[in-house]
């Protein structure tokens, strides 16, 4: 795993990606901007067109971390651009849209032509867009759209920009500096292999790709509930499939998940940092790991707020994942909800056992089933929607 520094619509990213990650799968798995759509991913259809460092390319065959120090822009970050917005409206005026699966990579090349191209000529028009498949064979459209927005900018004395923002001659992404591909080769010829996640020397931040909302509340006051959190083994206890795999540091914890779903089996070897601030009782503990077998990965984030609610604990919880592998291929967004909320509800009913000390201290948590979990999200949600069902019944004429 390599750590990819750049900027993603304006936004700083840090995260850890394969080598052979290319942009467009880094772009929509990592952080879910999936207006960044996949077509042929030889580089030919254009439906992955994205700007790195202003300029249009295709991100099926950029590699991510190739784009260090890079600013990407995808569609998603042309919401408020106001070239991007007259060409939205074109497109929709001249009946531009049919599928609409090439629009967002047709409309980041649209921009470029628009910013570039002197004047409304169809057959440069034409040209410029040839990197851009429409299955649909809707280019009549598109072409006017993009002519009729050209005539109205240039009718408002908009000059066009010859070099289109870019800065420099070469291939695309060459205008980022220099330096930091070679600060990059300096820093590989000082390690002598990669590390693996439950060795890595700091636990870096991130931005997470996902973030959940959950909170419980326990019958015990705020400074026995925090004492407790102080006590990592005794939360990796109260954890579902947590076990603690070195002595404790301050600065550091190693342990190991366990989650099996289904026929698959995982085991996230790993470490974290845990950082805590008594003045508001808050907290917040960041980790990284990987499982071996399944080649997944993930990055973790819990922020955590203890608020006093009568003579108990609410505990305000945000958590937030990134994601790589076989097992992110069953990482719903609706789903993993369900099974967060399942599984803290089991973390919080061993805390308060614990906290109650009606638990045996030297007990561990049972392992995480993640498929015991899917069937009882899927029958609670089944149960709902009974519920909703003889509702309008009972309710009905």
């Amino acid at each position: 795993m390599s750590m990819i520094e750049l900027s993603v619509n304006q936004r700083a990213v840090r995260i850890s990606a394969e080598p052979r990650t290319n942009l467009a799968d880094f772009i929509r798995d990592k952080l879910d901007l999936t207006g960044t759509h996949l077509g042929c991913e030889h580089g030919v259809c254009g439906a992955c067109t994205v700007l790195l460092d202003g300029v249009p390319a295709r991100s099926c065959i950029t590699y991510a971390v190739a784009c260090e120090g890079a600013e990407v822009t995808t569609i998603e970050g042309l919401d408020e651009d106001s070239v991007t917005a007259e060409l939205r409206a074109a497109f929709t005026r001249e009946h531009a849209l049919q599928c609409g699966y090439c629009t967002p990579g047709m409309l980041v090349s649209a921009r470029d032509l628009v910013l570039r191209l002197p004047q409304a000529d169809e057959r440069l028009i034409r040209v410029g867009l040839s990197g851009n498949l429409c299955r649909c064979t809707g280019y009549v459209g598109i072409v006017r759209a993009v002519q009729s927005v050209i005539e109205a900018r240039r009718a408002r004395d908009i000059a066009p920009m010859p070099d289109g923002g870019r800065k420099i001659l070469g291939p695309v992404g060459s205008g980022r500096s220099v330096h930091r591909g070679a600060d990059r080769v300096e820093q590989a010829r000082g390690q002598s292999a990669p590390e693996a996640a439950g060795s890595v020397g700091s636990i870096p931040d991130f931005i997470p790709a996902t973030v959940l909302t959950q909170h419980f509340t326990v019958a015990h006051p705020p400074e026995q509930v925090f004492a407790m959190f102080g006590d990592i083994a005794a939360v990796a206890a109260c954890l579902p499939g947590a076990s603690l795999t070195a002595p404790l540091r301050p600065e550091r914890v190693e342990g190991a998940i366990r989650v099996k779903i289904g026929p698959i089996a995982a085991t996230f070897l790993g470490a974290a940092r845990v950082e805590r601030n008594p003045a508001d009782m808050s907290g917040r503990i960041v980790g990284i790991g990987n499982d071996r077998r399944s080649r997944s990965s993930t990055q973790g984030e819990i922020r955590y707020r203890l608020v006093q609610v009568g003579q108990g604990t609410r505990v305000d919880l945000s958590i937030g994942y990134t994601l790589t592998g076989m097992l992110a291929q069953v990482g719903r967004a609706g789903l993993v909800r369900d099974l967060a909320a399942r599984l803290i509800a089991e973390f919080a009913g061993n805390l308060d056992r614990r906290l109650s000390g009606t638990s045996d201290a030297g007990a561990t948590a049972a392992e995480l089933n993640g498929l015991a979990l899917v069937f009882g999200s899927l029958r609670a949600q089944v149960a709902r929607w009974l519920g909703r069902f003889s509702s309008r019944q009972d309710g009905a004429p």
